[in-house]
């Protein structure tokens, strides 16, 4: 199977299930054996995954990608061996970033439900213009490719996960803050603006945010 079937889905739902690590293994670049060159949309798919491992909190060297040839067997085997070790001495996952598995998950399955949204980002915004190992990294580095993350992702991702969170039961601005390890200004603003979509309602009472009645 080509790696360009490795959609982000596969990915995120494997760190989901509980899994340590994921290594993504490709034809070399530029030797794909179909024309579409799938394996650039792996590479630009494992640099988007590994920025949203990194905004939730998870160490994105648990997510590795390897080019080599069929006939590299001997190659393969020292690429297992080296993420083997690299994920062993991360120790499993949650425990070396110090977050609870239950509260990756959750943070992993917002990202998943934007995924149709991710899709269409990476085909409008997140196009590398030349296809090289070089350029892509360059460009995923590169501090507009850092900011449009932030404009276009890191606010939905943080407010997926807000909504998520309140789907457990109301909490107010501080538990939300400190549950998802968000600046509490900045979950103001994204309950602000959730409010105005209708996602999210504010309890006078309770003093605490709930999810509006449409979007339970």
């Amino acid at each position: 199977m080509c790696t360009g079937r490795v959609d982000l889905e596969f990915i995120l739902r494997a760190f989901s299930n509980g899994q340590d690590g994921v290594l993504i293994g490709g034809c070399r670049l530029n030797e794909c054996n179909y024309v579409t060159q799938g394996n650039y949309d792996a590479l630009a798919n494992t640099y988007i995954c590994q920025n949203i491992l990194e905004r939730i909190g998870v160490n994105p060297e648990r997510l590795s990608i390897e080019f080599m040839s069929g006939g590299e067997g001997k190659r393969l085997a020292e690429v297992i061996d080296e993420f083997t070790a690299r994920i062993k001495e991360l120790g499993p996952l949650g425990e070396a970033e110090g977050i609870e598995k239950s509260a990756i998950r959750q943070a992993l399955d917002s990202a998943r439900k934007l995924i149709p949204y991710l899709r269409l980002v990476e085909r409008e915004k997140l196009r590398v213009p030349v296809r090289s190992e070089e350029a892509y990294r360059e460009f995923f580095a590169s501090e507009d490719v850092s900011r449009l993350f932030d404009e276009l992702i890191g606010d939905n991702l943080a407010i997926s996960r807000i909504v998520s969170l309140l789907g457990e039961r109301p909490f107010s601005t501080g538990e939300i803050s400190e549950r998802l390890g968000l600046n509490p200004s900045e979950v103001a603003k994204h309950m602000n603006s959730s409010s105005r979509q209708g996602l999210v309602r504010f309890d006078m009472d309770s003093k605490c945010y709930a999810l509006a009645l449409g979007a339970e």
